[in-house]
């Protein structure tokens, strides 16, 4: 909902601030007096076009700032959200700049964006009805949301239709990709057979390269291993170089030692312990020493057998990755698509059968969706017509029509609202013949159907939708609005009483002259305000006792159709 706009140097507005509340927010005063700038002002902050023409005279730039409460907008919080636009208490503002060197700027929250975004949000925020705007009623998209919603029937065989349709749209990309897939099928097998036999001709063990990389350093320097080993096991038990050495032998003597001072006292016993595991730790390692140099041969054969095994691993490794689990767990990808190949033909006709399964199922829940939308076209039409003949326009005819479309999300049905104006006129495309006044009229009859259960934006604005009519069409004209209102905030600039007197908030626009310039101020009406200006509005600027009493009359009428409004407004077309 719009809480406020607040405009700068904006043609006629010098700086202007409006407060606007929930219902009917009703716009008068003179022709003339600025009221259609306002909604050119609300256009600007929603992505409508604005060029440098309408900064004030005298002024270098102009400003337009609105602030929207975001209350139960989802979408629009989620799609900020997405932006990385900051949402705090449900509060949107808004702000265009325009200068005459031709800086424009455009910020969300403070957040700068483009008037792309801008334009795109702006849907979501308020649906202006104007003599020369695009509706919103006037998009297909937009058509037959409103014909879905108008029966909850519809909206519920929706939801299983577009679960038929993500099926069988799934089907269809996966046969295109086996489709795909099969593209250069010959080459591709020749390549992954051949992969299959080099690396299955190898027989590979998972871990051998490490193992045979040990064994060949083993093998390669078995003379000084040999060396090592002899070394440290002489060093051990016997000679070095004709020298005795024996460190067991003398590790032996040192514990019979310490043993003997023993029976002297105790405070070496714990160091003859730590000397007897050693003397128990060095011979047991020289036994391993012992062993594992009586098992050290050098095998010159052995040898050439591992270089040349692992000669062929490194080849394989080379292509296939940097050890042989790599390469082994390539072989598996190989089998595995070898496999999806060689299936193709049985992967293909199976795929082929689900999606004509799912083609079937989707036609018929296309079928039965359709047949609820044409039964809801036929009443819908029906109830829009009768708003449409009550608000002046007895010879015109109104429906909806489907015709037959392909599947997409939203089923298999094009919408067309169909009218003519006048008795004996072929009905055609509503945005084809319907005039600015009519378009609008149409919408007022759209949403006084439909108010209560459509998705629409939460604001809408109808300019001038009042003109050419009168008597009991404006009276009809003016209890629709205020319907739509129940549910909507609305803005709407009017010129007959009869609209006026049923506004929730009522403001008056008038233009003065400001030194040598004119300006437009807009004010918040008080109770006996507006009695004077609806008196002004029905009599002329002569107000008369007599006008003034009429204008109470229509205030309190007004009043009472209002309260009647939540009794009829629940019933769903």
């Amino acid at each position: 909902m719009l809480k406020t706009l607040t405009v700068w140097n904006f043609a006629l507005l010098e700086h202007v601030k409006i407060e606007f509340g929930a219902g009917l927010n009703i716009l008068t005063g003179e022709t003339g007096a600025g009221k259609s700038i306002l909604i050119d002002a609300l256009g600007a902050v929603l992505g409508k076009r604005l060029a440098a023409t309408a900064i004030r005279s005298g002024c270098e730039w102009l400003r337009v700032e609105a602030v929207f409460d975001l209350e139960a907008q989802t979408a629009l919080k989620s799609l900020l959200e997405e932006q990385a636009i900051p949402v705090e208490d449900d509060e949107l503002i808004i702000t265009r700049q325009v200068s005459h060197k031709g800086k424009s700027s455009v910020l969300l929250n403070g957040c700068r964006v483009t008037l792309a975004l801008l334009k795109e949000l702006g849907a979501y925020l308020v649906d202006i009805h104007g003599q020369h705007d695009n509706l919103a009623l006037l998009r297909p998209e937009n058509q037959l949301l409103l014909l879905d919603t108008s029966d909850a029937a519809i909206e519920k065989q929706r939801d299983v239709y577009q679960k038929s349709f993500a099926a069988w749209n799934d089907c269809k990309k996966q046969l295109r990709a086996k489709e795909e897939e099969a593209k250069n099928t010959t080459e591709r097998l020749d390549l992954l057979h051949w992969q299959e036999k080099e690396i299955e001709e190898a027989d590979l063990k998972e871990g051998e390269d490490e193992r045979i990389e040990a064994e060949i350093k083993k093998l390669s320097n078995a003379e000084k291993i040999s060396g090592f080993v002899e070394e440290s096991y002489a060093l051990l038990n016997g000679d070095v170089g004709g020298k005795a050495l024996n460190v067991l032998a003398a590790l032996s003597k040192v514990k019979k030692n310490l043993e003997s001072l023993s029976r002297f006292g105790n405070e070496l016993d714990n160091a003859c312990k730590m000397v007897e595991n050693a003397y128990c730790d060095l011979q047991e390692a020289s036994y391993e020493i012992r062993d594992y140099g009586s098992d050290m041969e050098f095998d010159q054969h052995r040898l050439d057998s591992l270089e040349s095994r692992m000669s062929v691993i490194d080849k394989l490794c080379r292509k296939y990755g940097a050890t042989t689990t790599d390469v082994l767990a390539h072989l598996a990808k190989v089998k595995a698509e070898l496999q999806r190949i060689e299936n193709y033909d049985v992967d293909l006709e199976d795929l082929k059968a689900a999606l004509r399964k799912a083609a079937d199922t989707l036609k018929e829940e296309a079928q039965k969706l359709t047949k609820l939308r044409s039964s809801a076209a036929k009443a819908l039409s029906a109830h829009v017509g009768e708003q449409i003949k009550a608000l002046g326009m007895e010879k015109a005819h109104f429906s909806i029509a489907l015709r037959a479309a392909d599947y997409s999300a939203a089923g298999a049905d094009d919408i067309v609202m169909l009218f003519s104006a006048n008795a004996g006129e072929k009905e055609q495309p509503l945005q084809d013949v319907a005039s600015g006044g009519e378009l609008s009229r149409v919408a007022l009859a759209v949403k006084a159907v439909s108010a209560a259960n459509d998705d629409s934006p939460p604001s809408m604005v109808f300019d001038e939708i009042d003109t050419g009519i009168g008597g009991r069409t404006a009276q009809m004209v003016a209890e629709r609005i205020a319907f739509v209102a129940h549910y909507k905030q609305v803005l709407c600039i009017t010129h007959l009483p009869q609209i006026a007197c049923m506004a929730d908030n009522h403001l008056y626009i008038a233009k003065r002259v400001k030194g040598d310039a004119t300006v437009t101020q807009v004010t918040a009406l008080s109770d006996e305000e507006r009695v004077r200006e609806i008196a002004r509005m029905a009599s002329g600027d002569d107000v008369t006792e007599a006008a003034l009493a009429n204008a109470r009359e229509m205030l309190a009428g007004a009043e009472k159709k209002k309260t009647d409004f939540p009794k009829k407004s629940k019933t769903k077309n």
